[in-house]
């Protein structure tokens, strides 16, 4: 029996002295959680228990009241850039990892994940993927995928788009900004409630459901609207293939996880990181698994993102045209004969 017996974690350092904000588009795949979904902040701080905490200079604050005002502006992340400000918010301050002592961007430069060909694979059962993707599944619980459908146009477009949203003024996202994770439709920054001793991640989403594969276009704001239901009627081709490879490498038949409609629908994130005036106190993503089956990860030619590898921080430096694919926590608990 094979078991996957750890959590795949992952993080995006913001870049130091980096002034140009990058985006990236996460896709998860899952049920009962939706799939392609972009998973509540895990990451503990160390400051303490108490509402009052004390920042750099023994100077007591409220907790609680700095979140609530940062969340009644509905201007995320870029609207805290745009103000001017010159510090970060404590509560996106993230406190070092004990294992951690070295956290720049190349923890560990030497190993890299493993990189698949899917083209094969994609007009038929194709032994070699089914392989790799199962060893790296093992050993990594995450890998890229090349040639795997999506033109590039289509990828280069859905990024252009997420600019574009993100870029708009506050005033034309505002309506949709909320931390509550029910509306098919949102902006936000905070994805919902943040406990004390939870440290944000400095980053603004624009995210959207996708029932059953299903989404009212009109929903969608004009800006990227025909760029996200065409990426999105690729990606559901992608999300096919891959589910089909990852039954057999499991060991069963290709109809397996589709059978178990545990791939069904869609949540899509667009991830937009505004450059940090203090980029070395916080994390664009702080540490995290996915509590998906699946996520699928598009990032632009930025950089930043990391993964957790036999405890040491590992870049995922970005690969013209490549999809990153993530084992989520569902996926991993599933006990199966490899």
């Amino acid at each position: 029996m094979f078991h996957f017996n750890s959590t795949y974690s992952y993080r995006l350092y913001n870049i130091l002295n980096n002034t140009t904000p990058f985006r990236d588009i996460l896709a998860s795949t899952s049920n009962p959680l939706p799939t392609f979904i972009l998973p509540l902040i895990r990451s503990r701080s160390s400051i303490g228990n108490s509402m009052e905490k004390t920042d750099d200079n023994n100077d007591y604050y409220d907790w609680e009241k700095e979140v609530e005002e940062f969340e009644k502006t509905k201007g995320g992340v870029k609207g805290l850039v745009d103000s001017g400000i010159t510090r970060v918010p404590r509560f996106f301050i993230s406190p070092p990892e004990p294992d951690d002592a070295n956290p720049g961007p190349h923890a560990h430069p030497d190993a890299l994940i493993p990189i698949i060909d899917l083209e094969g694979v994609r007009g038929g059962l194709d032994h070699k993927a089914v392989g790799e993707i199962r060893t790296a599944s093992r050993k990594w619980g995450f890998f890229q995928v090349v040639n795997h459908g999506i033109p590039t146009t289509v990828t280069d477009a859905m990024l252009r788009g997420t600019r574009a949203l993100h870029e708009q003024p506050k005033e034309a996202k505002q309506e949709l900004y909320t931390s509550d994770g029910a509306p098919d439709v949102r902006f936000y920054a905070i994805n919902g409630r943040l406990e004390e001793g939870d440290v944000a991640s400095w980053r603004d989403a624009f995210a959207c459901k996708f029932t059953d594969g299903e989404i009212d276009p009109e929903v969608i704001p004009p800006v990227c609207r025909d760029e996200i239901m065409k990426y999105m009627k690729h990606m559901i081709k992608v999300r096919d293939v891959l589910s089909e490879v990852l039954s057999e490498a499991l060991g069963e038949s290709k109809d397996l996880l589709g059978e178990m409609q545990c791939m069904e629908s869609e949540y899509l994130t667009c991830l937009y990181y505004p450059a940090s005036p203090e980029p070395d106190k916080s994390l664009g993503t702080v540490a995290h698994s996915d509590p998906t089956v699946l996520t699928v990860l598009l990032q632009d030619s930025t950089g930043g993102l990391q993964i957790k590898h036999d405890g040491c921080w590992i870049d995922v430096p970005p690969v013209p045209g490549a999809l990153i694919v993530n084992i989520g926590d569902f996926l991993q608990v599933w006990n199966f004969d490899l």
